[in-house]
């Protein structure tokens, strides 16, 4: 291909992730504004909103491609081995960039986050431990169908128990900062319906322009011979988690931090109990060592870590809190390259 070619290739296609990456923040950022008011209308905070519906809604791109891949290893059509490796890789590698890199960006930005310590217990701790349970489930090198049930039933428990706690401890208090940015709340059952249509359709584009800009990424660096594992690794990591990444940003610009923290914190518990556990569920799958051996306990320790950095500072996650969130990705992504680069 003629330089110039290759050249004017470029720059369309950088162009063309700019405008996927401009449409990403106005959808995401609409649906935020929607269902914030859905949230004061139905009488839930918008924490619970980020941990149930945002948190599936971002997860819709790990969820597919478990789907996908599942599919695909029935028919014969993908590898077993390769296939299992390559979505279930994916799957933690997305969790532990959103649970640093972009946990740590979103507050670098908010100047800092509060968490309230019940939060502590009720999201973080369930995030920490259904890694956990992907450890002990996976210590024999498969997800079986019966794991998958495991990971998926309990799901459906959690969402059930955040559903009657929040019915519990509501406070429209609590969403009063974020309607006052301009996020109404309907009047009718009928406005409520149209608001909940138009944050399903922000959010297919949400999805779709996400799916855009990693798609375009992934060409430039091919283009432009940007290689080795590590920035894949760093690319595709970030690019799969620009869902999660752009509502948290919404939530901040609509001074809503609980819609953030929701939605970073419940797309970590959603990703491996249902993106996982619905694939085992239709397939199984076979666990490479490098996600038992490295993934996995390093996705527990950041958990654990972030969780200690709050307990101990009440609550309250700061800018320097923030750069050792940002330092441990780069720990993790440096050591897995060094270490773990073939499975």
């Amino acid at each position: 291909m003629p330089a110039f070619l290759s050249s004017q290739s470029i720059w369309v296609k950088s162009l063309a992730g700019l405008v996927a990456m401009a449409f990403l923040v106005l959808s995401a950022d609409l649906a935020v504004k929607k269902l914030i008011g859905l949230a004061a209308y139905f009488k839930l905070s918008t924490t619970f909103m980020g941990m149930t519906v945002f948190s599936l809604a971002t997860s819709i791109p790990e969820i597919t491609a478990h789907l996908t891949a599942s599919v695909g290893i029935l028919r014969g059509t993908l590898d077993y081995g390769v296939g299992s490796a390559i979505v279930l890789g994916a799957n933690i590698g997305s969790d532990v960039v959103q649970q640093t890199l972009i946990m740590g960006i979103v507050v670098f930005m908010a100047g800092g986050l509060y968490f309230r310590r019940y939060f502590l217990f009720k999201s973080l701790g369930p995030m920490i431990g259904s890694t956990v349970m992907c450890i002990i489930l996976g210590w024999d090198r498969t997800y079986s169908r019966f794991d998958g049930l495991i990971l998926f039933g309990t799901f459906l428990i959690y969402t059930y128990y955040l559903y009657v706690d929040e019915r519990k401890h509501f406070r429209a208090e609590d969403n009063v900062p974020a309607l006052e940015q301009g996020a109404g709340v309907p009047e009718s059952g009928l406005q409520a319906a149209r608001d909940g249509l138009i944050a399903v359709g922000a959010w297919v584009v949400t999805v779709i322009c996400a799916r855009a800009v990693l798609s375009i990424t992934e060409r430039l660096v091919a283009v432009t011979g940007i290689g080795g594992s590590l920035i894949g690794v760093v690319t595709l990591g970030v690019a799969s988690a620009l869902p999660e990444f752009t509502t948290a940003i919404s939530g901040v610009r609509n001074k809503e931090h609980g819609i953030s923290l929701g939605t970073l914190v419940g797309s970590n518990v959603t990703n491996p109990l249902v993106a996982i556990g619905g694939g085992a569920l239709v397939s199984t799958y076979r666990v490479p060592g490098p996600l038992m051996l490295w993934d996995l306990p390093w996705e527990t320790i950041t958990g654990a870590v972030l969780w200690a950095i709050l307990w101990i500072t009440k609550g309250r996650l700061n800018r320097v809190g923030a750069i050792y969130l940002m330092v441990l990705y780069v720990l993790y992504i440096t050591l897995r390259a060094m270490f773990f680069a073939v499975d």
